[in-house]
This record gives structure tokens, C-alpha cells and sequence, in this order.
């Protein structure tokens, strides 16, 4: 690659412009300004004149078999959301539906630029299913992780919450038996691994938390749980515990450098010091985030405690689009809004989250344009006017650019997304199979769906239930 703006997203943020990358096999070996590089000689040349060389972006935290929910269970809190739109839908998934789903998701986040994903897959989590995620990512030409979601029975919490039985389909010891299977099939060091996830700590028996943190010590995994993504969790928890969660896995020993955190909203000051003294890792998700009008994270201090900060999607669903232009640049606005610090977060720091940081967060050799890093990159077209003219390149990539100015993916050395068209996945096909899947799933689970045409009715959102923990999810 040559000829681009080359920007590496290194220790001191280093821009080459004119600059050039060279890779051999899946790593890469040279990068420079273009004239020192200008001697190498390679099979293939991407000429990235009017382009922006960066590293492929990390989703921390996505939900890809919720693909086919997009668009749906507008203007409700995450309690409601959960409890009246994604658990009905969740539950009457079937493992071709998810895999229908996944696929096109994959296809989006190639085409956006996104190299790896921890993927937290729920629905539902049978060996074959799970697997069968794992090995439609590594087709489409992803990295990362299926963090295989474990709940369990049914805690007093989860009844307190209005989850549905019908939720919790396996015992404790089937979870890990199952968790243990799929690991042992894509163990670490694969394109895919597959992490133990108590889907969240908040309702998942603590035993059977204590047995999935044990689970990725025992099999050399990292771990991963939605962690006090709405001000209820914690409150709900301290009811049902007399301790909020994260201080709970301090207090155990369980909080590690292994624990991958979505979310963690409503951390208080104990529970941030905690984190970071673990060397815990935080997904943030800015953008779902706010259409659940879940709160706003404490990034700063996370930041400051030394914790690890990446960004996620949220996939589909709630994040609509996997648009880490999109996340970056909300991460930013959100944290100036609520502090009224125009310098609070900057563009350097957004970018970081989303590629080195997230690489850290995953454990994945990549993040930066760095020679021995793995070669994943994305190339981002800067000529559309939205783009022009260009002063600052980190500032005009988190504020400006967006999914769709992506031309090129590489994972791993080998292109797999190319002037808006995946390599390895019939785009038109999965979205035929998607959109198929997706009438009949929906009408199954009992979701009213509103009009697709301007003619039909209004749409009518989900209903939300007040008396549930909704509308006070804020304290």
C-alpha cells in the first residue's frame, strides 16, 4: 500500500503522508514515508493516493445474530427492551437464524472496516450453534471471539427483572460442559476463539460466575459479561446481595486482567479504583448507549484508573449500524456533553479506543501499523466533500468519515472487502436470507412489526411496562 496518509496509530501517533505499508504474509514489515519504501517490491500494489491508510478497527462488543432485529424497539430503556423486544425475539431464534444473521453482520463490519469482533452470542448457545458462528466470522475473513453467553437457572433477580423461563435452557454444569466443548474447538490462538460470557452479572447465579471466571483461567481464555449497562443492575443487585457487582468480583478475587467488561455504566469510585487496579478492559458503547438512554460512561475516570478502554458496536440491534466512525465520534461528543470540557476526550484518544486499545482489549496482535503487527488495515477514502479539505487527518477520520468511505479491508495480509464488496460472502444472498428469516422470526416471537412501505400504517413502537425497572433506570 502507497501513496496514502498513513497513519499509524503508534505510542506517538505517527502519520506518514505520503507513506507506504509493506506486508508479507500476514504481517507487516515495513512502514515509512513512501520514498524510503519506494524500493520494495511486492506482488501486489494498492495505489492509496487520496486515501487514509489506517488499522483495522476492533468492535469490542457486538451482538451479530441480532441482525435481524434492526431497526426495531425504538424509544424504549434497556429494561423493556430487553424484557419486551430482544428476549421474545431472542428466544425464538433458531440456529440457522442465527447464522442468517451473522453473516450478513459480518459482511457490514468488513465493509466498515472492522477487522475483529468479540462477538457476545446468546441466542442460542447449543455446541453446533455456537461453532457454527464461530466458523461463519473466520469465512467472511473476521478475527476475534465468540463469547459463548451463559445464564444458567433462573436467579430471583432474573424473575424480579420479568425474564421469561424460557431463557434459561441449560443447568449450570450443562453451561460449562458446553462452554468447555466449544473452547477446546477454537481454542486461543485461533482466528476465532470462543470465551466463557456470563451474559450478565447482574442476573447469572454468582456460582456459576465464579465457575466461568474459573473456566478461562483453567483453558487460557479471556472473559466476558455485560457489566452494569443500566442503573437498575447495580441497584438490583445490592438488593439481592447486600454489594454492587463489580465490588462483588473484587471482593472474590475474580476481577482480573482477563475480565472483558461491556458496558460498565454505573460503576461507582470504589468499584472504577477496583477495575483498574485488576487490569480489567472496558467495552464502551457510546452509541447504543444513548438510544437506550442508559447513561453516560465515566470515561475519564475509567481512564484515569488505568483501565483498559475500548469501543463497541453493540451490534444491529441497538446500535443500528457497526460504525466505529460512528462510536468514535460519539464517545467524544457524550463525554464533552456531560462535562462541558471540550478537551476531556480528543479525536487521538477515540481512534486509539477503536484500533491499538481494542487490540489490547481482544488479545489480538494488530491495532497499530507497526512492522511484526499483524496486517490488519482498512483504507478510508478522503476525496468526497465531506472530507475536504483536510487539515487534520485523525480529526477528519473520528468526525467526519464514516462507514461507507472504507474502500479496502485486510485481515490478516488478504483482502476481503474491496470497493463495497466482501470477498467471501454473497452480500445479495445473505440479505435475501436475512430479510426472509427475519418476517418469519419475528412473526414467531410475536413482535408486531411496523409498515416497510410509506403507504402501510404508522409505525407503532413496542409498549413499554412502567411498573417495571424502566423509566427509573437513571438513580
Amino acid at each position: 500500500m502507497t501513496g496514502g496518509v498513513v497513519v499509524t496509530v503508534d505510542e506517538r501517533y505517527t502519520v506518514y503522508d505520503p507513506g507506504a505499508v509493506a506486508v508479507t504474509g500476514d504481517r507487516i514489515t515495513a512502514v515509512g514515508p513512501a520514498g524510503d519504501l519506494s524500493a520494495l517490491r511486492a506482488r501486489t500494489v494498492l495505489d492509496c493516493r487520496g486515501q487514509a491508510v489506517i488499522p483495522g478497527f476492533v468492535d469490542g462488543h457486538t451482538h451479530l445474530y441480532q441482525a435481524l432485529a434492526r431497526g426495531l424497539g425504538e424509544g424504549m430503556s434497556i429494561v423493556p427492551w430487553l424484557c419486551d423486544f430482544m428476549w421474545p425475539y431472542s428466544i425464538a431464534v433458531t440456529g440457522q437464524d442465527a447464522v442468517a444473521g451473522v453473516r450478513l453482520a459480518a459482511a457490514e463490519a468488513l465493509r466498515a472496516g472492522i477487522t475483529t469482533v468479540v462477538d457476545h452470542h446468546y441466542a442460542p448457545t447449543d455446541l453446533d450453534t455456537t461453532l457454527a458462528v464461530a466458523r461463519t466470522l473466520e469465512e467472511a475473513g473476521l478475527r476475534g471471539a465468540v463469547a459463548r453467553g451463559i445464564v444458567g437457572e433462573r436467579t430471583e433477580v432474573a424473575a424480579r427483572r420479568g425474564q421469561p423461563e424460557a431463557l434459561f435452557r441449560y443447568s449450570a454444569r450443562e453451561e460449562l460442559d458446553l462452554t468447555r466443548q466449544a473452547v477446546h474447538a477454537r481454542p486461543p490462538g485461533s482466528r476465532i476463539e470462543v470465551w466463557p460470557a456470563p451474559l450478565n452479572l447482574t442476573y447469572v447465579d454468582q456460582e456459576l460466575v465464579r465457575a466461568s471466571v474459573g473456566l478461562a483461567r483453567e483453558l487460557g481464555t479471556r472473559w466476558h459479561t455485560h457489566c452494569c449497562e443500566s442503573g437498575a443492575d447495580p441497584r438490583g443487585y445490592t438488593e439481592a446481595y447486600g454489594v454492587r457487582p463489580l465490588q462483588w468480583l473484587a471482593r472474590e478475587g475474580l476481577l482480573d486482567a482477563r475480565a472483558t467488561l461491556a458496558h460498565a455504566v454505573w460503576l461507582d469510585d470504589e468499584e472504577i479504583a477496583q477495575a483498574g487496579a485488576a487490569g480489567a478492559a472496558v467495552a464502551h458503547n457510546p452509541v447504543s448507549n444513548g438510544y437506550l438512554a442508559s447513561g453516560t460512561l465515566r470515561l475519564p475516570e475509567l481512564r484515569d484508573a488505568g483501565v483498559l478502554m475500548a469501543l463497541g458496536t453493540d451490534g444491529p440491534s441497538c446500535g443500528h449500524r457497526q460504525d466505529m466512525f460512528e462510536c468514535m465520534k460519539q464517545a467524544v461528543l457524550a463525554q464533552r456533553l456531560h462535562t462541558l470540557d471540550p478537551q476531556v476526550v480528543t479525536a487521538r484518544e477515540a481512534l486509539a479506543m477503536a484500533t491499538r486499545e481494542g487490540a489490547r482489549y481482544a488479545g489480538v496482535d494488530a491495532g497499530s501499523l507497526v512492522a511484526g503487527r499483524l496486517a490488519d488495515l482498512a483504507v478510508v477514502d478522503l476525496t468526497a466533500p465531506h472530507l475536504r479539505p483536510l487539515h487534520d487527518v485523525v480529526s477528519t477520520l473520528v468526525y467526519a468519515a464514516r462507514a461507507g468511505d472504507v474502500t479496502t479491508t485486510v485481515v490478516g495480509g488478504r483482502i476481503v472487502h474491496r470497493d463495497g464488496r466482501c470477498l467471501n460472502v454473497d452480500e445479495r444472498a445473505a440479505a435475501a436470507e436475512a430479510q426472509e428469516r427475519a418476517d418469519a422470526l419475528l412473526r414467531r416471537a410475536g413482535i408486531d412489526l411496523p409498515s416497510r412501505s410509506a403507504h402501510d400504517r404508522a409505525a407503532t413502537p413496542p409498549p413499554t411496562h412502567p411498573s417495571r425497572e424502566s423509566a427509573d433506570d437513571t438513580p
